[in-house]
């Protein structure tokens, strides 16, 4: 939609409720008709009133990752949020997927799986049950949310989850809502920027423990209306030291060991639950950022 309607009330409650000098607009100007304006503020305070104030506004793609905004602290989030790996990096052909998977029938779904970096709300690569058999799919990133915490009905989705003993979580931690997340590094918000993790031994396997659910109708973006998605979302636990120096409270649930995959896939949420771990101190290294994919 465009931005004439209430243009006017928003750069009012701006001067008033902000201040001149603590925020800037560019583009859609004064009683103009663009479908997007820039919006920069001070403080990530101010940025969340005005979000508030005016509920229909949508945040860029990216704006809530850690480290978008601010050097000090990401947009809208404390120093002590304990918000875990928002950003990885997955460079695994599907061909070698397929053969960390010999002796079981997969069924390539995924069309085409270009390398590169995964942001919250993207689609990505992820292995599931399809009956007896396997399947790579590409899915969203983001779970339903709790009703409790939307706002409005729009639903950015969760994008990992640590409890679970939520009623909200526990319909899907059955073997028939798990999947593996294939991820090559991963990331955890640091200040100015991301600290990147990756294993100790070059070329480790490694899937994130996921949670998956099939068709679930919401809205995502405002702009788009609903649609109905396959959304995945990853386990968090307790970090290892090499996650701990950065993050001090949590990590992705990673696991490297095809039997755990299977027992992931497959077991019993009593056994599966155990896998709810850290990877062994020294299984990741502190990386550099990965290159942009060409």
């Amino acid at each position: 939609m465009g931005f004439g309607r209430w243009s006017d009330a928003l750069h009012e409650w701006l001067a008033t409720r902000i201040g001149r000098g603590n925020y800037a607009w560019h583009g859609g100007g004064r009683g103009g008709t663009r479908d997007r304006i820039a919006l920069y503020f001070r403080e990530p305070d101010a940025a969340s009133a005005c979000l508030t104030a005016f509920p229909d506004l949508e945040l860029a793609d990216g704006t809530c990752l850690p480290g978008y905004s601010s050097p000090y602290l990401p947009f809208g989030r404390s120093e002590d949020d304990d918000t875990v790996c928002n950003l990885y990096n997955q460079t695994t052909t599907q061909e070698a997927m397929r053969q960390l998977f010999k002796g079981l029938t997969m069924t390539d779904r995924a069309g085409n799986v270009a390398p590169g970096k995964v942001y919250p709300d993207q689609l990505a690569p992820i292995v599931r049950h399809d009956g007896n058999s396997l399947e790579l799919v590409k899915a969203r990133w983001g779970m339903p949310s709790p009703p409790s915490v939307l706002k409005t009905q729009r639903d950015p989705g969760v994008t990992n989850v640590r409890n679970l003993t939520s009623p909200h979580w526990r319909r899907w931690f059955g073997p028939a809502h798990r999947c593996l997340v294939p991820v090559t590094a991963f990331a955890e918000p640091i200040k100015g920027g991301n600290q990147w993790f990756a294993p100790s031994e070059a070329d480790t396997p490694m899937f994130f423990a996921g949670i998956e659910v099939r068709g679930w109708t919401s809205v995502r973006k405002v702009k788009d209306g609903e649609t109905t998605d396959d959304l995945y979302a990853f386990l968090t636990c307790a970090p290892s030291a090499e996650v701990k120096s950065v993050h001090p409270k949590a990590m992705p649930v990673i696991l490297t060991d095809p039997r755990d995959w299977e027992t992931w896939l497959s077991a019993p949420i009593e056994i599966a639950s155990k896998l709810q771990r850290p990877l062994p101190d020294g299984a990741l290294a502190l990386v550099d950022a990965p290159a942009e994919a060409s």
